[in-house]
């Protein structure tokens, strides 16, 4: 997942569950406000009655009787003002039950003690719990609604800033990351970007990129030059054996090593020529201005090979599309890519086994080539390792250098080739080129 989506994933997350802690909450929320404010209300009207008992007197409420009492038209509220024992002190504010006109109804009651001319009352001012509870779902709606509306346009907020915060992540990954292909050589500039931490990224793969290329370029450079050097030692080395052996004096057992040393003098000859023609390859000393069909260039291959197929009594069957043209292409190297291929293909084959060529349309857009035998195999674990150079997967077969499948590599990543392999120990190996719609 990405780090964008995890970032809204986790914001909307926090987000509903603010939601959910504040709908279980609002019921104890609103109670305690209308709670709150009732008791301020009752102590506001305290202080009303008690202002106007200290301006027109006692008698403004009691008006001769001894006590007083009122309440609305529907008991919603009353007040209640009656004389109270000397020295008595109460100041509370409570629930209690109290009846009007035979009607037992729920209150919230203020009750209070004060004196006046020497005097002391008890004022009750009461609200019945009903008319104080009757705006508490309307209150919980708004409220909810208030929360809903400023969770979306936060929650809105969040994604719009989180999509700005990470955007130079995603342009550091496309630009240096995704469909970057080794060597680097388009330059990648630095993503503009205002944190820190994904300038420092940037830089540092930059860098690392840059470092990538001088090794490379220091390591193919290296190759060349060596590959290159050591064809004249070997080419006069050769010469010499060849004209030792042109001495009749020489004894045989002189010849016979004399010729041993010729044999490794052209493996190592061999080894310097593929190595020179990999680094060729990678430095892009091919052109590639040819159109060619490649059944012209696989029976060609068979022209040079086919003798290989009788010492081992191998069928081999070619089904190849003849009017498929491949375009831009170098038409020496394709020759040695399917050379490679179909060698390997009788190298590591079995007695009297088979193989075959054949070619499709995959998926309606890319041309395929497929090259399976029926030989030895490959085992799971060296899948992986077999264009390694210098690394063998056959390690029973004493044959070969580990350098015809790097080549094989090469030349597929400078014609834009994807090559899959498929095999099992003792069934087989199919090589398959999948060539760009573009060939």
């Amino acid at each position: 997942m990405k780090l964008s989506s995890k970032l809204i994933l986790f914001i909307t997350s926090s987000k509903l569950a603010v939601v959910l802690l504040f709908i279980i909450s609002l019921p104890f929320l609103v109670d305690s406000i209308v709670s709150e404010y009732t008791n301020y209300s009752l102590r506001r009207q305290q202080a009303k009655v008690i202002d106007v008992v200290h301006k027109n007197g006692i008698d403004h409420y009691l008006q001769g009787d001894d006590s007083y009492g009122s309440y609305t038209m529907l008991k919603e509220e009353y007040i209640a003002l009656e004389p109270a024992a000397a020295k008595t002190l109460i100041d509370t504010i409570k629930t209690a039950q109290r009846i009007v006109e035979r009607d037992t109804l729920s209150y919230r009651i203020l009750m209070h003690t004060f004196s006046f001319e020497n005097k002391n009352y008890l004022l009750e001012i009461g609200k019945t719990t009903a008319s104080i509870n009757q705006y508490n779902k309307p209150l919980q709606r708004i409220a909810l609604y208030v929360l809903m509306g400023l969770i979306a346009l936060t929650l809105l907020f969040d994604l719009i800033f989180t999509r700005a915060l990470i955007r130079p992540l995603g342009k550091i990954i496309k630009s240096k990351l995704i469909n970057r292909k080794f060597p680097f050589k388009d330059y990648s500039p630095p993503v503009p970007t205002s944190t820190q931490d994904f300038k420092y990224l940037d830089e540092s793969l930059i860098l690392l990129m840059d470092q990538i290329n001088e090794a490379f370029e220091k390591e193919r450079e290296f190759t060349a030059n060596a590959s290159h050097e050591l064809m004249t030692p070997i080419s006069i080395l050769q010469n010499k054996m060849e004209n030792l052996l042109g001495d009749e004096q020489l004894p045989e057992s002189v010849v016979l090593r004399i010729v041993e040393m010729m044999k490794t003098l052209s493996r190592l000859k061999k080894i310097s020529n593929s190595l020179l023609l990999i680094s060729r390859i990678e430095n892009q000393q091919f052109v590639k201005s040819a159109n060619i069909h490649p059944s012209k260039i696989i029976h060609e291959v068979m022209e040079e090979i086919s003798h290989r197929l009788t010492e081992k009594e191998l069928k081999i069957t070619i089904s190849l599309k003849e009017d498929r043209l491949l375009k831009n292409v170098n038409q020496d190297l394709l020759f040695q890519l399917f050379y490679n291929l179909i060698n390997n293909a009788i190298k590591y084959n079995v007695n009297q086994g088979s193989i075959l060529i054949t070619d499709e349309f995959q998926e309606g857009k890319n041309y395929v080539i497929t090259i399976r035998d029926t030989g030895i195999g490959i085992a799971a674990e060296d899948l992986d390792f077999i264009f390694d150079r210098f690394r063998k997967a056959n390690l029973t077969e004493n044959v070969g250098y580990g350098l015809g499948l790097s080549i094989v590599k090469s030349i597929t990543l400078y014609h834009g080739i994807e090559i899959l392999v498929k095999s099992k120990v003792a069934e087989g190996t199919t090589f398959s080129l999948i060539f760009p719609p573009s060939s």
